[in-house]
């Protein structure tokens, strides 16, 4: 399927499609991830990811990458189909903050309302990846194994 959105859909009760993110959530709040809720993954669904990308964000780095990766969240079991809020469990990879885990959003002072795209994918494969990998890393572990995606958008803004 490569990366093509499926009928799964990703929710959160921390906000709505097209929603602000609460400061909660944030790098300047507590800093912690929002319970998110998926349904309707693919068939033959073995095991989850959830990614947050900050396309919004000024940057593009050498290898052609651009915006900021905020979490990186993988080897999620197939039976899963929800995140608690502050979630510790599973295989963290690297943010663009250099962290391991959850970095919250928190665009430039003065830069406007960015949008935060915090996907969920679906894999045919259970691929027990170490912990650390970049998102650039671990797309290109899973790119063949995706049967499924879809994604929730928030949006936030420094004052």
């Amino acid at each position: 399927m490569g990366f093509a959105l499926s009928t799964m859909q990703l929710r959160s009760s921390a906000f709505e499609q097209d929603g602000a993110i609460p400061t909660k959530f944030a790098g300047d709040g507590e800093d912690v991830s929002p319970a998110l809720t998926w349904h309707n993954p693919p068939e033959g669904t073995k095991s989850f990811a959830v990614i947050c990308h900050d396309p919004d964000a000024p940057l593009i780095s050498p290898n052609g990458t651009y915006g900021f990766v905020h979490w990186v969240l993988y080897n999620i079991p197939g039976n899963v189909s929800e995140l608690a809020e502050g979630v510790k469990d599973f295989t963290a990879g690297k943010n663009d903050f250099g962290n391991i885990g959850y970095g919250g959003p928190m665009p430039p002072q003065g830069h406007g309302r960015h949008r935060y795209y915090f996907w969920v994918i679906a894999l045919n494969d259970e691929p027990n990846l170490a912990e650390g990998l970049s998102l650039w890393e671990f797309l290109g572990k899973i790119e063949s194994k995706v049967i499924g995606m879809n994604r929730l958008v928030g949006t936030y803004e420094r004052k």
